[in-house]
């Protein structure tokens, strides 16, 4: 991977550390501000505060949350921002301890309340001067990803069809959709499912996100012929019907 440590002439730096012991976290941050001087990273804490999502899920109790790690700007309870194909206000900000706080400068990862969905990680978090911008950004986006569905259209099936059409030699790549408690294990299936292609068949990941299979993932995968995947979610009680269906 062309990574050379500093003991072996090479230019990058290196720390043993141990989360659970807590011992070289002292080095390790030094070793990163030393990066930062010799680098001269700078960031502006004034100003429209923008970041990106490091991970997202869907808590049963407080709704869609989001990681967001800010990087440049000062972000404050009560902004109105756009991420990804969704816009909210932030209702309330949590540290790395669960403790509430009003404001993050840059380099501060903080919890955020107050998406209208679940963002996908590395999606850019943007804070906007009006709601109603935020909103209209938003739904044209989500028009945007609905057209782009629509155009990967084909009829449903099950695996047993897949199965069946593979043998007959009529189809070459199975289409997926991936739906998982959060946006960190949804990609690592993504990333895994499509290393199992072969020269025969090739795993395409029509779609992956976060929260319970619904009824638009049943459209989505009538619409791609594609194979819906749970990972620690069910479906609800209208897309178990539609479905069937």
């Amino acid at each position: 991977h062309q990574v050379v440590l500093e003991e072996f002439v090479g230019n990058v730096l290196h720390a043993e550390i141990s989360a659970k012991k807590g011992t070289g976290v002292e080095a390790l941050l030094e070793q990163v501000l030393l990066q930062a001087e010799v680098l001269d990273l700078k960031a502006n804490p004034n100003g429209t505060a923008t970041g990106s999502v490091l991970e997202a899920t869907l808590d049963p109790g407080k709704g869609p949350v989001a990681t967001i790690l800010v990087q440049r700007g000062t972000l404050a309870v009560g902004q109105d921002f756009i991420c990804g194909m969704y816009s909210g206000r932030v209702r309330a900000m949590f540290d790395e301890r669960g403790h509430a706080v009003d404001k993050a400068g840059p380099t501060v990862p903080v919890q955020i309340l107050g998406f209208d969905g679940v963002p996908a990680a590395g999606d850019a978090f943007i804070v906007v001067a009006e709601a109603a911008e935020a909103r209209q950004i938003a739904q044209k986006r989500q028009r945007l990803e609905r057209e782009a569905q629509n155009r990967r259209s084909a009829r449903g099936g099950t695996l047993e069809d897949f199965s069946r059409a593979l043998k007959e030699g009529e189809v070459s790549n199975l289409p997926i959709i991936i739906k998982a408690d959060q946006g960190g294990p949804a990609e690592a299936l993504a990333d895994a499912l499509a290393q199992l292609s072969t020269a025969e068949v090739r795993v395409d990941i029509v779609h992956r996100g976060v929260g319970a299979i619904s009824e638009s993932d049943i459209l989505l995968a009538k619409a791609s012929g594609a194979i819906i995947l749970g990972f620690h979610v069910r479906p609800d009680a209208n897309a178990r019907a539609a479905a069937e269906r």
